[in-house]
């Protein structure tokens, strides 16, 4: 068997595959980790065959939409699964054949309705039913103790006692652990009826994850992230330095237009001298009204250099293919002492 675990922070990947039919599937993919994933399938001379997302993930972007678009392969998930962009569908007893593995889907609900474990023959991945020294939480969209509790004690500990587990996230540092391991020594499996686990998952004092609205928003409905948006914009459009800027302004140059796209408070606060004002939330109304040569140089700006990199974009989607963004923002042209004006 061919295996790779990819750690991002506390979430965990699985590249596993058979090496004789040269294909794999992907487990659990981040975002962030998509290059990555990438060249342990070169590495490995493998053809990722199947995404597979084992839960809708609360805490990370899944990579599973983007990966499934730029290879041509099909997601796979639980049938209860909300998002749309899921190719193929299983339910528990279903086996998934990648070359000579076969993973067999165990629906293991609680940490949410659609959580499922996959089954090999000497290892489970668990998603966040059961993770190293921990279970999954209960408190988040369509989590269940109850659920969980049936998951665990049901069907995830009757498996073989030596058989490993891998999570989707790792917290306490191993990379893994075994079934017998976690049945020993996890505390929380230590609350062995049911009426005490579920008190236990209910009474939890837990954090919630960073980014829990827009990341379920995201995995739930194959939604782009505000990460997304942005490292998309950035590749779109050039960049133009604080020091050009500067420069440009200084000469009185006027084959360019300085735009700032903030509200109109924070342009009145200070801004560049000779900048235009046009609020990014008017740019696709008004911009005709305020930028009637399309030809010209624009250079746009914002306090941080974010939404600026998007006003950029968006103007050369319309047709201003000379516009730029300010590298950087207002807040670094401040530090820099550089010039402002203000409205009196």
């Amino acid at each position: 068997m061919i295996f790779e675990q990819v750690a991002n922070g506390g979430c965990q990947s699985y590249l596993v595959g058979c090496s004789d039919s040269c294909v794999a599937a992907l487990i659990d993919p981040e975002v962030r980790k998509i290059d990555r994933y990438r060249a342990l399938a070169a590495q490995h001379g493998v053809r990722i065959q199947y995404i597979i997302d084992t839960h809708t993930h609360a805490d990370h972007f899944s990579a599973s939409k983007q990966m499934s678009e730029t290879l041509g392969v099909p997601v796979i998930a639980h049938r209860l699964s909300p998002a749309p962009y899921v190719d193929l569908r299983v339910d528990e007893g279903d086996v998934i054949k990648i070359g000579s593995l076969r993973l067999t889907v165990l629906h293991t609900p609680g940490h949410t309705r659609d959580s499922m474990s996959l089954v090999a023959s000497d290892r489970v991945f668990t998603g966040d039913a059961l993770l190293i020294g921990a279970t999954g939480r209960t408190d988040l969209p369509s989590g269940d103790p109850d659920e969980l509790y049936d998951s665990l004690f049901g069907k995830i500990l009757k498996l073989e006692p030596n058989m490993r587990i891998y999570p989707a996230h790792v917290y306490k540092g191993a990379a893994c652990s075994t079934i017998e391991e976690e049945t020993r020594s996890n505390p929380r499996l230590q609350k062995r009826e049911r009426a005490e686990f579920v008190e236990m998952m209910r009474t939890l004092s837990l954090s919630m994850p960073e980014h829990l609205t827009e990341a379920l928003r995201v995995n739930m409905s194959g939604g782009v992230s505000v990460a997304q948006l942005l490292s998309e914009a950035a590749a779109e459009v050039p960049f133009m330095s604080m020091d050009e800027v500067k420069s440009r302004v200084a000469a009185g140059a006027n084959d360019f237009i300085v735009l700032d796209v903030r509200e109109r408070d924070s342009f009145d606060a200070g801004h560049i001298p000779t900048a235009k004002h046009l609020p990014r939330g008017l740019l696709e109304l008004k911009v005709n009204e305020a930028l009637p040569d399309p030809t010209v140089r624009i250079v746009t700006y914002c306090d941080y250099g974010k939404i600026s990199t998007l006003a950029a974009a968006t103007l050369r989607r319309m047709g201003f293919t000379r516009a730029v963004a300010l590298d950087g923002g207002m807040k670094v042209w401040r530090e820099k002492n550089f010039p402002i004006e203000s409205q009196a």
